[in-house]
C-alpha cells in the first residue's frame, strides 16, 4: 500500500449544457461520460482529449437524472416530461419512451444486472420496470409526498427510497414490501443510495447532513453535518471506504468512512453543485452544477490498492452470515461535524488545464419508437409543461431568460431527423456499443 495520500485534481471543465447539471454518470468502461440538464438534453462527453461531444433531443421537458446500463448497452433518462426514456448510445439517436408516471420523474436507476429500472416521482410512486421489454412490473405508493430518489441494491432484492414526507423506506421488491422506514423530522433527504456491499444506505439531506444508516439493525451510524446547504447527491467510492457529497453550498466534501472524517472540500462550480458520481473503478468522479458545467477531477487520494478492499468486500458479501457494519465502520460516536481539519481545494489557483477548448457538439434528434405500453398523446401544441408540480428548489436553476420552447424550435431546425430502423426488442449488438474495448463505432471514428 501506498503510503502518501494525494489530492483530487480538476481534470478539465466540460460546457454545452445550457441550464442546471442535474446527473452525471460515467460509462462502465470510463471512456465516457453522460450529463442530463433543466435545459432538457442528454449530453455524452469522450474523455479522450479532442472528442467530440454528443448532444440527444427527445425530452420536451428537464431532464432530472441519467444512468447508463451496467453492459454499457443503453442509457436511461427520467425527466420533468413524466417519461423515462431508454436510448441506444450511438449517433443515430434511437430511444424508446416509458410513460412512467403521471408527475414529474425524479430518478432513474438500474438494477446492477441490467434487467429492471426503478423510477421515483412527484406523484409519489416507485415503479419498477423490465428494461427490454420496457413493461411495468410493480409500483410501490407508501409515500405520502413527492419521491425524490430510488435505488436497487447491488443483489437487486432490495430498493431504498426517499420522498419529501421525511422518510428512508427500505422495499423488499420481490414480494412488494416495505421493511423498515427510517424517519428525520428536521428535514428530508434529497438522494439515497446503496454501499457497495449492500448493508447499509446513504442519505443526502436537505438539512445539510449525511446519514449512514445500518439497514439491518435499522441503526444510525453515522451522521455527517459539514455542509452549510442542503446535500443533493452524494456517490460511494467503489471500495466502500469513501463518500462524495455535492451541495448547494457550492462545495464537493469527501468522507473517510473508516475514520469517521471529513477529508476534503472541493471547489470549482459556481452556485449549487447538484450531481456527483465515482466512475467505476474509482480512479475518477465527475460532477455537475447549477453553473451548467460538468468537472471531470482524478481522484488521487486513494492510492493504496483499493481492488483488494474489493475482492475482500466480495467475499464477505457471499457469505452466509455477513459481518455487522460495525466491523467495518469505527465504533466511534456517529456524529461527525465539520469541525475537524480537511484539506480545502479550490482548483482556480492549481489546475493544469482549464483552457482546453470546449469540445465541439453535435445534435443528435431522437428516432422514437413507442411501444404499446407506453404510447402516450402530446397536448395540441406538441410540448406538454408541468411546472405546477415542480419545487422552488428546481426553479431557482432555471436561468431566467432561457426558454425551453424557442431553444427547440432553433435546435430542430438546425437538425435533421436521423434515419434508421429500431430494433423493438432493444437487443442491441454489441458492434453498437462505442464504450466496449475494441469495437469500431462511429463515436470512436470521430
Amino acid at each position: 500500500m501506498a503510503s502518501v495520500l494525494e489530492d483530487p485534481l480538476l481534470i478539465r471543465p466540460f460546457k454545452g449544457h445550457k441550464a442546471a447539471v442535474t446527473g452525471v454518470d460515467f460509462s462502465p468502461s470510463t471512456r465516457a461520460l453522460a450529463s442530463s440538464s433543466l435545459d432538457r438534453f442528454l449530453m455524452i462527453w469522450n474523455l479522450r482529449p479532442q472528442s467530440r461531444a454528443f448532444r440527444f433531443v427527445g425530452h420536451v421537458e428537464a431532464v432530472t437524472s441519467v444512468q447508463f446500463s451496467p453492459d454499457g448497452h443503453l442509457l436511461a433518462s427520467a425527466s420533468q416530461d413524466r417519461t423515462v426514456r431508454l436510448w441506444i448510445p450511438c449517433i443515430h439517436g434511437e430511444s424508446s419512451v416509458l410513460k412512467a408516471h403521471t408527475a414529474p420523474v425524479r430518478s432513474v436507476n438500474f438494477s446492477h444486472d441490467g434487467q429492471f429500472l426503478v423510477t421515483a416521482s412527484n406523484d409519489k410512486s416507485i415503479k419498477v420496470w423490465s428494461a427490454h421489454h420496457q413493461r411495468l412490473l410493480l409500483s410501490l405508493s407508501q409515500h405520502t409526498h413527492w419521491v425524490r430518489c430510488a435505488k436497487f441494491s447491488p443483489d437487486g432484492r432490495l430498493i431504498a427510497s426517499c420522498s419529501e414526507d421525511k422518510t428512508v423506506k427500505i422495499w423488499d421488491a420481490a414480494n412488494k414490501l416495505c421493511i423498515d422506514s427510517f424517519t428525520d423530522y428536521k428535514g428530508f433527504a434529497n438522494y439515497v443510495d446503496f454501499n457497495p456491499s449492500g448493508t447499509c444506505v446513504v442519505s443526502a439531506g436537505s438539512n445539510h447532513t449525511v446519514k449512514l444508516w445500518d439497514i439491518r439493525m435499522n441503526k444510525l451510524l453515522q451522521h455527517y453535518r459539514v455542509h452549510r446547504a442542503g446535500v443533493n447527491c452524494v456517490s460511494f467510492h467503489p471500495s466502500g471506504n469513501y463518500i462524495i457529497t455535492a451541495s448547494t453550498d457550492g462545495t464537493l466534501k469527501i468522507m473517510d468512512l473508516l475514520e469517521g472524517r471529513l477529508i476534503y472540500t472541493l471547489h470549482g462550480h459556481k452556485g449549487p453543485v447538484l450531481s456527483v458520481a465515482f466512475s467505476k473503478g474509482g480512479e475518477k468522479f465527475a460532477s455537475g452544477g447549477a453553473d451548467a458545467q460538468v468537472l471531470l477531477w482524478k481522484t488521487n487520494f486513494d492510492t493504496f490498492n483499493y481492488k483488494e478492499i474489493l475482492k475482500h468486500h466480495i467475499k464477505r458479501i457471499h457469505t452466509d452470515d455477513p459481518p455487522h457494519l460495525l466491523d467495518i465502520y469505527p465504533r466511534s460516536p456517529h456524529f461527525h461535524d465539520g469541525k475537524s481539519q480537511s484539506i480545502e481545494i479550490d482548483p482556480s489557483f492549481d489546475v493544469t488545464d482549464t483552457q482546453t477548448l470546449d469540445p465541439p457538439v453535435i445534435d443528435i434528434s431522437s428516432s422514437v419508437y413507442f411501444s404499446s405500453q407506453s404510447r402516450t398523446t402530446d397536448s395540441s401544441n406538441g410540448v406538454s409543461t408541468f411546472k405546477d408540480d415542480m419545487s422552488s428548489e428546481d426553479l431557482r436553476y432555471h436561468p431566467a431568460l432561457f426558454s425551453p420552447t424557442s431553444s427547440r424550435r432553433r435546435l430542430e431546425d438546425k437538425v435533421e431527423p436521423a434515419v434508421c430502423t429500431v430494433d423493438k426488442r432493444i437487443d442491441i449488438s454489441p458492434a453498437l456499443d462505442y464504450f466496449n474495448p475494441g469495437a469500431a463505432t462511429d463515436f470512436d471514428r470521430r
